[in-house]
C-alpha cells in the first residue's frame, strides 16, 4: 500500500473520530469510576467488536446485513435498548461511595468491563456496513487484498485504541484533581450521554422507517 494512500486513510479516520460516540463515553465513565488501569479491559471489548466487525466486512457480511431489512431492525433496536439500560444504571449507581471494611470493597470484574465495552460496539450493526464502504476507498485492485486490508484494520484499531486511552487518562485525572463528587458526577454525565446516544439511535431508525 502506498505510504501517500495510507496517511490519507489516517487522516480519515481521524475526522471520523473527532466526534465521540457511545464508547468512547463509556470509556470515559469507566475510567472515572474504576480507573485507567481497569478501563482498559472496557476498551479491549469495544475493540474486540472493532476487529469482528472489520473480518465481517471483510468476507462480504455486510452486503447480507445491508440485505435483510428485518435482522437489522431487530439488532439496532436490541442496540438501543441495551444502551438505554446502560445509562440508567450508571445514573443509577452514581451515589457516594460509604466506607466499607477492608477487604470487602465490592469491584466490577474486568470480565464485565469488557463485556460492556463489547456490547456497546456491537450494538451498532450499521458497523459493518461502515467498514464495508470505508476500506474498498483504500484498496487497489492490483494488489492483494488481505495485505491491504489488514493494514487499514490494524490502523484503524490502533487509532481507535489511542482514542479510548486519551478519553480514559483525562477522565482520571480529572476524578483525581477533583476527587469527591467528581466520580459521582462522572458517572451520572456518562449515563445522561449514553441514554442521548440511545434516544438519537432510535430517532434516526424511526425517520427512516
Amino acid at each position: 500500500m502506498p505510504f501517500e494512500t495510507w496517511t490519507l486513510y489516517v487522516l480519515t479516520v481521524l475526522a471520523l473520530m473527532s466526534t465521540p460516540g457511545p464508547s468512547q463515553l463509556l470509556m470515559l465513565t469507566n475510567s472515572g469510576v474504576h480507573g485507567f488501569r481497569r478501563s482498559l479491559a472496557t476498551a479491549a471489548g469495544d475493540l474486540s467488536a472493532n476487529a469482528l466487525q472489520m473480518l465481517a466486512a471483510g468476507l462480504g457480511l455486510a452486503a447480507i446485513i445491508a440485505a435483510s431489512a428485518a435482522a437489522l431492525t431487530v439488532i439496532k433496536w436490541a442496540g438501543v435498548a441495551y444502551l438505554i439500560w446502560l445509562g440508567v444504571r450508571m445514573i443509577r449507581r452514581a451515589k457516594p461511595d460509604k466506607p466499607a471494611p477492608q477487604g470487602q470493597q465490592k469491584r466490577t470484574s474486568l470480565k464485565t468491563l469488557w463485556l460492556q465495552g463489547f456490547l456497546t460496539s456491537a450494538a451498532n450493526p450499521k458497523a459493518v456496513v461502515f467498514f464495508a464502504a470505508l476500506f474498498p476507498q483504500f484498496i487497489t485492485a492490483d494488489a492483494p487484498f488481505w495485505p491491504q486490508f489488514l493494514i487499514l484494520s490494524a490502523t484503524y484499531i490502533v487509532i481507535d485504541g489511542l482514542f479510548l486511552s486519551t478519553y480514559g487518562l483525562g477522565s482520571t485525572w480529572v476524578v483525581k484533581r477533583f476527587k469527591g463528587s467528581a466520580r459521582v458526577w462522572v458517572e451520572r454525565i456518562g449515563g445522561g450521554f449514553m441514554i442521548g446516544a440511545a434516544v438519537l439511535l432510535a430517532l434516526k431508525s424511526i425517520s427512516r422507517q
